[in-house]
């Protein structure tokens, strides 16, 4: 066959495909129809309360997010019998089938399914029909497209239509009879001209199928009535069996519902009833398929909301054909979420999926997460999960991953197995192009026998469609394909295990070379979190010191699962549209309110009520040495042993200098004094203390600092500190997750206009005020450097009014050193300062929590902050990202005003010999004050000791009257240590970070020694 003639045979294969697609829908007899329109949505049980109109197709029905309930009548014609009938539904945004009984049929998408563009607009009904049926049908509908509104990527300010813009009408609503052997033709000829595509040009196997598609036109003759006769000819080819050398492909049925995105939650709860429903349907109609979902929650939206729905899905997970998967509350962000977070999202997670369907889920299942934090495999592994899925790192900008299987291991040594779908996507169609593809990108085909294949389109598509799953039926043994079979991800994972002793090893963070920005945009997102965290903490605490059946479990998990659900991976990290942050700042605020009150109610049993006191904790397992703020009629205070504090006056408050000792209360008295503000000596720019000496500039920079007690300088000579500068933040695309490399070149201002004043003196600390301007925005520091101590907080104030512009700080150490080594989730990870390689390269925005510090082998600087977590350092300058300012999806993101803190700290030893992680503890941390109460002879239930070693929880256990201790080494070395009870009567029982198990045995008579491996996580029941 000449090349010419092939292309014009394969060009008709392609046009009799499209044409038999328009055949496949034929007679039909429109609905008669009704809706009701309504702003929000109107709840099933419901639909029929709302004042419903005549609409015919063509019409306009709704804008952007509105709902609206239709009721659709016909009958099929008796000239039907015999025939498979369908309802062809096409509202132009997303819709729920509903029968007149309240049962959901399924979900539908706009569009047509025989297009090349997804969606889902056919409703099987009969099949075959007797003719003469009453029809009756409920939809529900909502306005947007699959993936929400249609966005400006780039809307002006007053932009009537900045946050989006929608119209939906009537496209389709009729009955129609459906040919369901042409549909079968359709199928056939889908794989085939796929097969033609991935197969080799000059092939026999992709030659033979061209003649033999085109003997099955021959034989159609523009007449569907020979339908099964093409289909008999293709069969002829289409029937080889795979080469027994192939490779098999796991078939997953699967959804990706973003928990929020391009849509409020309450639009996500809606997705999970349409797709649900629509993959019971085809559970129901194919007997070896099994679908797959994650994130609990998702699971409890449709329990509260769709309960007859809920409880068939109980019913297919208890038969094997429905998987529960991942083990997290949601699919979390791995970045920003702090240790305990990460463990929360299992104990909710895994006890959920225990609790309701009785299904111990082994496997992390994050396809779309923007990189996965070298914390996590000693979490998995703690929590029972064993193995992790992911496919995002594929997204990288410049280094293909080396792997698709591998062992994934951690900060502590722990190691985990991990499977990267080789299609580098979740959203196959699991047609040949997908599969073939995945086949010959797979890694380690060379000896891996098996890959998963992640098919169905999630989030508004549905998931998989009945075409998907012929697909893979026609795939099960074709040649030149892998050899697809339907199955549960937990039986691949248990087959995987085979390889494991041949398998490469992964050490450390997966980085996601793109989305950079997540890190930094949406920032009060971020500091609610973290402030969250912290006031979890303390609560849990304070709780953990009464009667545990008094323990508030009910009030505090309704916060903790609300957390955790607004650290999915599209909400904390600022890629959600502007209705989400208006919701979840709510909802922070409401969280934040409960913890406060829970606080109190703890205090005043704790605690004795007097007007003259205030008591102080300190959960941390370090010393709490510093300046707290007193209450505005205090003058004077001493401690509970009459012995006076340290006071000054500000201009804005009265603060005293107080030491508390770790895991423990002190309680501070009023006293009489009288403190004059003193005298103000502006021309003085400098803090300085007996331990180290700082010099500013007017304009805010910090031009010199030396350390006393090294006797060195503190800053590269020449170069100042405390480098505010605005960048031009551009990126290719993707506005509120992208930052590129490029930003660097582009520096357009620092602070101008900048006022300063020495702003406090005394017993308790130094500082300075300045103001100034930068771009449009205005931005306030106070910069104090308390007593006793080197670190140099910058309280910031920043009334942010930038748009595609970023803020960041610098400063230039003097530590010459190759790594620097950066805070993340109940450890440390080191990174490269320099850029030798691309994969250092790549690794110009990196994710901290609390400080990144640079460190010689006795001595370093850190830079620690209180709430933010995109880190830059390269060389000898450590660099932290303040602000962005994104126009997309959230045109008002960070339009407002800010307030953070950052601190420098220079420090005598490297980072594992210094007090850097205790001093981001009690940045973040701080002091827990309860004004009007005093207490006496408190103690904590348990304490720890040990160098660098945190008692991180004390809680009452999930599932028994028992108190839990998290106990983690921080700084990544062996270390003894000691747990001490009041109760000497009880016991230590060691367990998981679920506490389903009971491991080690301890008596409480005598302080328990534990040893701890680096970076280690235990966790103990302290029990009768």
């Amino acid at each position: 066959m000449l090349k010419k003639e092939e292309e014009i045979l394969v060009k008709r294969i392609d046009r009799f495909h499209k044409r038999i697609a328009r055949q496949i829908l034929g007679e039909s007899v429109p609905f008669e129809a009704e809706y009701a329109w309504s702003k929000n949505p109107v709840p099933v049980s419901e639909r029929a309360g709302g004042l419903f109109k005549p609409i015919q197709e063509g019409k306009v029905w709704g804008q952007a997010w509105e709902s609206a309930w239709f009721h659709l009548k016909a009958a099929v014609p008796k000239s039907w019998a015999g025939k498979t009938v369908v309802a062809h539904l096409d509202f132009t945004g997303e819709g729920l089938v509903v029968l007149p009984d309240g049962h959901l049929l399924q979900g539908i998408t706009s569009g047509s399914i025989f297009d090349e563009e997804f969606s889902r607009d056919v409703v099987r009904l009969f099949d075959p029909a007797k003719g003469d049926e009453n029809v009756e049908l409920w939809v529900e509908t909502s306005s947007n497209s699959l993936f929400g509104l249609f966005l400006d990527p780039d809307p002006a300010p007053g932009d009537p239509e900045r946050f989006g813009h929608f119209e939906s009408k009537v496209k389709h609503m009729r009955l129609c009879v459906f040919d369901k052997e042409l549909w079968h033709l359709w199928l056939d000829l889908r794989v085939l001209i796929g097969l033609t595509k991935t197969l080799p040009e000059k092939g026999v196997r992709r030659l033979r199928l061209i003649r033999c598609a085109n003997q099955a036109i021959d034989a159609f003759g523009d007449d569907p009535r020979n339908a099964a006769k093409s289909r008999a000819i293709l069969q002829k080819e289409m029937g080889k069996p795979a080469a027994p050398s192939d490779l098999s492909a796991l078939a997953i049925g699967h959804a990706h519902i973003d928990t929020a995105w391009l849509w409020p939650i309450r639009e996500t709860i809606r997705k999970c009833a349409r797709t649900f429903s629509s993959q019971v349907r085809l559970i129901q109609t194919y007997p070896n398929y099994v679908f797959g979902a994650s994130q609990p929650q998702q699971y409890e939206f449709v329990k509260e909301h769709y309960p007859n729905l809920y409880q068939k899905i109980k019913e297919l997970v208890a038969k094997g054909r429905w998987e529960p998967l991942g083990g997290m509350w949601v699919e979390a962000d791995c970045n920003i979420p702090n240790g305990e977070s990460l463990v929360r999202q299992f104990l909710y997670g895994k006890n959920f999926f225990k609790d309701e369907f009785g299904v111990d889920v082994k496997n992390l299942w994050l396809p779309d997460v923007f990189g996965y934090s070298a914390a996590l495999p000693q979490i998995l592994k703690k929590s029972g999960i064993h193995y992790f899925l992911t496919q995002k790192i594929s997204w990288n900008q410049v280094n293909d991953f080396p792997y698709h299987t591998f062992r994934w291991r951690g900060i502590d040594g722990t190691e985990v197995l991990a499977h990267f779908p080789p299609e580098n996507n979740y959203n196959s169609q699991l047609t040949p192009e997908y599969i073939v593809f995945g086949r010959d990108n797979f890694k380690e085909r060379d000896f891996v026998d098996e890959f998963i294949s992640l098919f169905g389109v999630g989030d508004g598509g549905g998931g998989p469609k009945e075409e998907n799953l012929e697909f893979g039926i026609r795939m099960a043994d074709t040649e030149g394909a892998p050899k697809i079979k339907f199955g549960k991800a937990a039986d691949f994972f248990d087959r995987l295990r085979q390889y494991e002793k041949d398998l490469p090893i992964w050490v450390g963070e997966l980085y996601l070379e793109a989305h950079r920005g997540t890190l930094t945009t949406h920032a009060l997102v971020k500091k609610m979190n973290r402030k969250l965290e912290q006031k979890l903490r303390e609560v849990e605490f304070l709780w953990a010191m009464l009667p545990l059946e008094d323990y508030p479990k009910a009030a505090l998990d309704k916060v903790w699962k609300n957390l955790l659900l607004n650290q999915f991976h599209d909400i904390i990290p600022g890629s959600s549209i502007h209705e989400v942050y208006e919701t979840v700042h709510g909802e922070y605020r409401e969280m934040l309110k409960t913890c406060e009150t829970l606080a109190s109610q703890a205090a005043s049993r704790l605690f004795e009520a007097d007007e003259n006191a205030l008591t102080l904790l300190n959960t941390l397992s370090v010393p709490f040495e510093g300046a707290i703020e007193l209450p505005s009629d205090w003058q004077g205070v001493k401690d509970e042993d009459g012995q006076s504090l340290p006071v000054q006056k500000e201009p804005d408050k009265t603060v005293a200098l107080v030491s508390v000792p770790p895991q423990s209360f002190l309680t501070l008295k009023k006293a009489s004094a009288k403190i004059e503000m003193p005298q103000k000596n502006n021309a003085s720019l400098v803090l300085e203390n007996h331990r180290v000496r700082y010099e500013f500039s007017d304009n805010g920079r910090l031009t010199h600092g030396w350390d006393k007690e090294a006797r060195r300088e503190i800053l590269v000579s020449g170069q100042h500190g405390n480098l505010l500068t605005l960048y031009d933040d551009h990126p290719n695309d993707s506005d509120a997750w992208e930052i590129e490399v490029f930003y660097e070149n582009t520096p357009l201002e620092s602070p101008r206009e900048v006022k300063s004043e020495r702003w406090a003196d005394g017993p308790v600390r130094q500082g300075l005020h300045f103001q100034m301007k930068i771009g449009n925005s205005t931005l306030e520091q106070w910069v104090f450097l308390a007593e006793n101590s080197k670190r140099l907080d910058f309280q910031t104030r920043v009334d942010w009014k930038e748009k595609h512009h970023m803020l960041r700080v610098a400063f230039p150490v003097a530590v010459q050193t190759t790594e620097a080594a950066f805070d993340i989730q109940y450890g440390y990870v080191r990174r490269n300062n320099h850029r030798n390689t691309s994969w250092d390269r790549a690794r110009f925005e990196v994710p901290g929590h609390r400080y990144a510090d640079l460190s010689e082998s006795d001595y370093g600087v850190a830079l620690l902050n209180d709430c933010k977590y995109g880190y830059k350092v390269v060389d000898n300058v450590l660099d932290l990202n303040l602000l962005r300012s994104p126009n997309n999806p959230d045109p008002d993101a960070d339009q407002h005003v800010h307030e953070f803190t950052y601190s420098l700290l220079p420090h005598t030893g490297d980072l594992v010999h210094s007090d850097v992680w205790a001093e981001a503890a009690r940045l973040n941390q701080g002091l827990a004050v309860f004004k009007g109460f005093r207490q006496h002879g408190l103690a904590f239930p348990c304490r720890v000791e040990g160098d660098g070693v945190s008692l991180e929880v004390l809680k009452k256990a999930e599932k028994e009257d028992a108190l839990v201790l998290r106990v983690v080494e921080t700084l990544g070395r062996r270390m003894h240590a000691y747990l001490s009870c009041q109760d000497k009567n009880k016991t230590l029982v060691e367990t998981n970070l679920l506490e389903w198990t009971e491991e080690k045995t301890f008596s409480t008579a005598q302080p328990v020694g534990i040893d701890l491996g680096p970076f280690e996580i235990r966790t103990f029941k302290l029990k009768s």
